[in-house]
């Protein structure tokens, strides 16, 4: 089949036009973003999706990753405040919010945030002592994080964190630290026994006090008791005393020979239980009692007079036995005047 000269030029034509048609047309994958430049210069950013630029006047500059990345910082050695020497290492995350100024304001992005981040990390660990740099991490990253990212906001890029992975001071200083560790904690172990027996004393000192004090008022109130005891047997021996008299002196034999009795009977416990006696002779049986007693209303007789009613006469004492014999001595009647 022949073609014209018509017919190759419109072949032509639509070959040119799908060439310029695909180059105009430019896909950009989410998460990237892609600067324009036009004979040279940043026009606009192309957003994920299908876009369209002029063939051979626009072309494409940068492809920008916005998503957020990582960036591991290696291991460098930092001077503290205190002159200790420490290897420290970190990481940074940071995302790319303007395209344009991540591609246009600084040469090798990732370069001079890695440099940025050292320097920082250097400058803020060396402002601290050791043990304040070993304590205070989130210290240190809250810190590298606020001025890593005040630096790099002219590049449009946002760091998000800045994270220490590892402090690793020197094997002799970790060494002495141990040390130091042990002897803190030997002496906190001392001072918390020595509060311990210091309260064990306190509270043994209080309780002896408490038990002297309660023993003390159960001395007092014991004495009060036996006092109150001895008044009321006083009482009660002052009033038979005074019933007695008052008996005695209305004659009445049988409250004398009573009071005599009870009296004789005590005056004979109390011989009994004396501490310096062994062997003791006094009549035990019943009727010896009642032999002295009638003596005594035979006494009492005499002295009252034929008023008083006569006292019964003892029974015939019973055998006595031969280791005891009874010995009643003579009493003296006396007479009114």
């Amino acid at each position: 089949m022949d073609f014209s000269g018509s017919d190759i030029t419109i072949i032509a034509i639509v070959v040119l036009a799908i060439i310029f048609l695909y180059s105009g047309i430019k896909t950009v994958p989410q998460g990237y973003r892609y600067t324009v430049e036009r004979f040279g210069r940043y026009t606009r950013t192309l957003e994920p999706g299908l876009n369209l630029i002029i063939p051979f006047i626009d072309r494409l500059g940068n492809k920008m990753n916005v998503m957020e990345q990582v960036l591991d910082v290696p291991t460098q050695e930092v001077i503290t405040k205190d002159n200790a020497s420490v290897s420290a290492d970190a990481v940074a995350f940071y995302q790319v919010l303007n395209a344009a100024q991540a591609a246009y304001q600084v040469s090798n992005l990732q370069q001079a945030i890695l440099n940025l981040t050292m320097t920082n990390i250097r400058s803020v660990m060396g402002s601290m002592d050791l043990d304040e740099l070993l304590s205070n991490r989130e210290k240190i990253n809250d810190r590298l994080l606020h001025v890593v990212d005040d630096a790099a906001s002219p590049w449009g890029i946002k760091i998000t964190r800045v994270e220490i992975k590892d402090i690793q001071p020197p094997r002799d200083l970790v060494e002495s630290m141990g040390r130091q560790m042990k002897a803190e904690r030997e002496k906190r172990a001392q001072v918390l026994e020595a509060e311990g027996a210091r309260n064990a004393q306190i509270l043994r000192a209080e309780g002896a006090k408490q038990a002297a004090v309660l023993e003390a008022e159960g001395q007092r109130q014991s004495a009060f008791l036996n006092a109150e005891a001895r008044e009321r047997q006083a009482e009660a021996e002052a009033k038979a005393t005074k019933m007695v008299s008052e008996a005695i002196a209305s004659g009445d034999i049988q409250a004398i020979n009573y009071f005599v009795a009870q009296k004789y009977t005590e005056a004979m416990q109390a011989i009994g239980s004396g501490p310096n006696s062994k062997v003791v002779l006094m009549p035990m049986e019943a009727s010896a009692l009642v032999g002295s007693l009638g003596g005594i209303g035979q006494i009492a007789r005499e002295v009252f007079g034929d008023q008083a009613a006569p006292a019964p006469r003892p029974a015939a004492p019973a055998a006595r036995p031969r280791s005891t014999p009874v010995v009643t001595p003579p009493v003296t009647p006396t007479r009114e005047s």
